[in-house]
C-alpha cells in the first residue's frame, strides 16, 4: 500500500466515508455539509458526479433542498483519479450510477492519503442492492445511513418506490417519478403482506 508523504515528513493516511439511503433522505445535503467543513479546515476539496445525472444541473451537484456544489461531471469513475490528484478531500455523488470500478478508484484515492466521501443510493427501486454502493459499504471506514420520511405513514423511509411505469434500472427523476416509503408501505405497494 502506498501512503503519501506530507511536507512535514509524516505519512497521510486516507479513508473512505459512505453516505447512503433512499431518495429524499439528505445524502447529497450531507455530502455538501462535509465538504464545506473540510474547506473551513483549509483542505483542498473537489467533488465529482456522473455525467448522466443532469436532473438539476449539468455541472453542479444539487440537493433536493437546492443546496449547490460546483463539481466535475465524469463519464466513468477512472476519470476521477486524473482530476483528483491535487486534492486532499474527494467527494463523489450519485455513486450508484458508476460501475464497480468505483471500488478500485476509492481504494486508490484513500491509499494516496485522501479523504474520500461518497454518497449514493444503497437500493434500487425494487429494494435490491444498487451498483457499487453495497460493496463500498464493506470497504469504507465510516458509513452513515440516512433516512427519508415515508410519504404514506410518516415513519422512517429507506425505500425509493418508483411511481412511473417502466422496468429500466436507471430512470432519472424526482418527486414525479419516486416516493420514499418505509418497509411496511413498500411491501404493501408491492402486494406483499408485511
Amino acid at each position: 500500500m502506498f501512503l503519501e508523504k506530507e511536507h512535514n515528513g509524516n505519512f497521510r493516511i486516507g479513508w473512505i466515508e459512505v453516505i447512503c439511503g433512499s431518495m429524499f433522505s439528505g445524502k447529497t445535503e450531507e455530502l455538501i455539509r462535509r465538504l464545506n467543513r473540510a474547506r473551513i479546515a483549509k483542505q483542498k476539496v473537489e467533488v465529482f458526479k456522473p455525467a448522466i445525472d443532469t436532473r438539476y444541473d449539468d455541472r453542479d451537484v444539487v440537493s433536493h433542498d437546492a443546496k449547490k456544489e460546483s463539481s466535475i461531471p465524469v463519464e466513468n469513475a477512472s476519470q476521477i483519479l486524473f482530476y483528483a490528484e491535487d486534492f486532499e478531500v474527494v467527494g463523489i455523488d450519485e455513486a450508484q450510477f458508476f460501475g464497480n470500478e468505483l471500488l478500485s478508484v476509492c481504494n486508490q484515492l484513500a491509499e494516496k492519503g485522501k479523504r474520500v466521501i461518497v454518497s449514493g443510493l444503497d437500493m434500487d427501486y425494487l429494494g435490491k442492492p444498487f451498483g457499487p454502493v453495497p460493496e463500498l459499504l464493506a470497504i469504507a471506514e465510516y458509513v452513515t445511513k440516512v433516512h427519508a420520511i415515508c410519504i404514506r405513514c410518516g415513519s422512517l423511509a429507506n425505500y425509493s418506490h418508483r411511481i412511473v411505469a417502466g422496468d429500466k434500472l436507471v430512470v432519472l427523476g424526482e418527486t414525479e417519478a419516486y416516493e420514499p416509503l418505509c418497509r411496511k408501505c413498500f411491501l404493501e405497494e408491492k402486494g406483499k403482506n408485511p
